[in-house]
């Protein structure tokens, strides 16, 4: 991939594999972010001013998170002998964070970077030059494409969880997980829509690349759905006459499909494909031997959930619930105190965040979002989920990797019919006693199964025994039941016990964190398409989520003189105090003998100690 600017930005000339480590460049341009300065480049800040900066994210962000962003590896793709030289990576990289935790479009970026005074706090710029303060909207896209292609946006989240985590030591033992739905950024079109905007995408694609084709196509077909006043046409359809609209639609893509099938360059193209993909997705063929195809269109409820719902969007899918468009899993810690200030003291961190297709269930985010925690070293020994997430299969794989799965069982009770978990059970699943308080003659357990025999004259005469589900046999009355509906049985009597319920109620705070997550970063409604792109947006935005929070909590610390330093040491501490003398010095001997305008600032060459 290659970059290139005017205005001399960042610039990709090859991809070079030799480069390991970050050395000083002349084509790579990186800037040590750790060293302190001696003199303060913020000085100019007044008292009140300066305060604002330093409770807000930009600081929290330049201290913690700027230097643990993943340059070296963007640095293998620039070239480090020729070409022009890059933009600061740490720089770039970093406006690339705070554009999704803003919300904000490219230009917008491209503003904030060269004029917003808490942004250049943030990543560290001192210098006025445009060189340091400026980053042309392509250059801020080919960017964007590099971090989405190579999955960077993964790395930058997980590191800044990490180093979230160890400086607030957050305790990771107890998370809790949901998901949110993403609502795709295209048109929502029905099913006459999506033919028609097939159609007229392909015979786009045909006309640009492929004149004489196109030419000898019929001329009434183009006329149908080529003009761009196609779709609204369309969108006017009777519903009587629906049903006649979607047959006639239907039969000009599959005459369109097989006309080209063997045109090897037209196939290949992507509008083509997609023609095919809605063909089998709406419609079926039978073909007799030896006879004409025939085509039927499928009802609606035949239609499967990961169906295209607008060619402008391939990947976005269709959830019953929710509508069109993606879903994130969020998995994140919470804080168990009664005191409302200890908890505003605590950091609910995000550990884990995943972007699927909106048709896929609930029920497959719950191991990965596991595994990637105890990957990370953020792994947790509780996990407070719906009931989709909490499966029999879940839970007892969850148990395996040392993780107790609070959830309530999926499937209601029937009314009419006694449950095993009425049974007295003892902590082994076996059945003790009957609801109405009588003991099993024995008890046998054969693999995954149980039978368990009652004396027949008690069950006979049992008040219950139209709904118990105890069968009478030849010698006794039986009870037979797996392993499985143990499990369920026993979790299922949990539910109502006050252990589980002080357990679950904690569960409900993840739904304030969703809400957070879309009025901070507006997740539910992102400006892009395509799976990619939307996992790049709403892994970032959790990553802003985290800082805010992270953010807050500082400032609450702070209040009680509790907040983390960034360094403890003697060397640190004298650097502190020289740069405080120096800084007193320099200002006064400014205000006194200063040629200088006075928004001049020195030279960052001549500050960094």
């Amino acid at each position: 991939m290659l970059f290139s600017s005017c205005h001399g930005d960042l610039m990709v000339i090859a991809i070079s594999p030799t480069i390991n480590t970050l050395e000083a460049k002349e084509m790579i341009h990186t800037r040590d972010h750790k060293t302190a300065y001696l003199l303060d480049p913020w000085h100019f800040l007044g008292e009140k001013r300066r305060k604002l900066m330093d409770t807000s994210w930009a600081a929290l962000f330049r201290e913690h998170i700027l230097c643990e962003l993943p340059v070296s590896k963007v640095a293998p793709f620039f070239n480090d002998t020729f070409g022009r030289p890059t933009k600061e990576l740490y720089t770039a990289l970093g406006v690339l964070v705070l554009q999704q935790i803003h919300d904000l479009t490219d230009e917008e970026t491209v503003s904030q970077l060269a004029f917003n005074l808490q942004w250049h706090y943030a990543l560290d710029i001192v210098d006025e030059s445009d060189e340091a303060k400026y980053l042309c909207a392509k250059t801020l896209w080919n960017l964007r494409e590099l971090v989405i292609e190579n999955h960077l946006d993964e790395i930058l989240f997980e590191r800044s969880a990490e180093v979230l985590a160890r400086v607030f030591n957050v305790d990771t033992s107890v998370q809790r997980i949901d998901s949110v739905h993403i609502k795709s950024n295209m048109r929502r079109l029905g099913r006459i829509g999506i033919f028609v905007k097939t159609l007229h995408t392909f015979l786009i694609n045909l006309k640009r690349h492929h004149q004489e084709l196109f030419e000898n196509l019929a001329q009434d077909l183009v006329d149908r759905y080529l003009p761009d006043k196609a779709l609204s046409c369309f969108s006017l359809i009777k519903p009587s006459e629906a049903q006649k609209t979607l047959e006639t639609v239907s039969g000009d893509l599959f005459h369109l499909v097989q006309c080209f099938a063997d045109h090897a360059q037209v196939s290949s193209m992507y509008s083509y494909a997609t023609m095919v993909r809605v063909l089998k997705e709406h419609c079926e063929i039978k073909a007799e031997d030896g006879g004409p195809a025939e085509l039927r269109v499928k009802a609606s409820r035949e239609i499967p959930s990961d169906s295209l719902q607008n060619p402008s969007d391939p990947d976005a899918t269709y959830d019953g619930h929710k509508g069109q468009g993606y879903q994130v899993q969020v998995m994140e810690t919470y804080c168990t105190h009664e005191d409302e200030q200890e908890r505003d003291k605590t950091l609910n961190l995000i550990t884990h965040v995943e972007v699927q297709r909106a048709c896929e269930s609930d029920a497959h985010a719950l191991l990965p979002a596991l595994e990637s925690a105890i990957e990370r070293g953020l792994a947790p020994t509780r996990v407070l989920a719906d009931s989709v997430y909490g499966s029999d299969e879940n839970s007892e794989k969850a148990e395996a990797m040392g993780v107790e799965v609070i959830s309530p069982t999926m499937g209601a009770e029937k009314d009419e019919t006694l449950s095993l978990s009425e049974f007295s059970l003892s902590e082994k699943g076996k059945i003790m006693a009957c609801p109405q308080g009588h003991t099993p003659v024995k008890v046998k357990h054969k693999k995954h199964r149980y039978t368990v025999a009652f004396d027949s004259s008690h069950c006979m005469h049992c008040p219950l025994r139209e709904a118990c589900p105890v069968k009478p046999g030849k010698k006794h009355h039986y009870l037979r039941y797996e392993d499985k509906t143990m499990r369920i049985a026993t979790r299922r009597a949990m539910e109502h016990t006050p252990e589980f319920k002080d357990k679950y109620r904690w569960r409900a705070g993840i739904e304030a964190t969703m809400s957070e997550y879309d009025r901070t970063t507006g997740v539910k409604r992102v400006r892009v398409r395509g799976f990619p792109a939307v996992r790049y947006c709403a892994t970032l935005k959790a990553m802003g989520v985290n800082l805010f929070r992270a953010t807050a909590v500082r400032n609450a610390l702070k209040g009680q003189g509790e907040a983390p330093q960034p360094g403890n040491s003697l060397l640190h501490r004298v650097i502190l105090i020289v740069k405080e003398q120096i800084g007193e010095v320099w200002g006064k001997l400014k205000r006194l003998v200063s040629p200088f305008p006075s928004h001049w600032r020195p030279d960052q060459s001549y500050m960094a100690a």
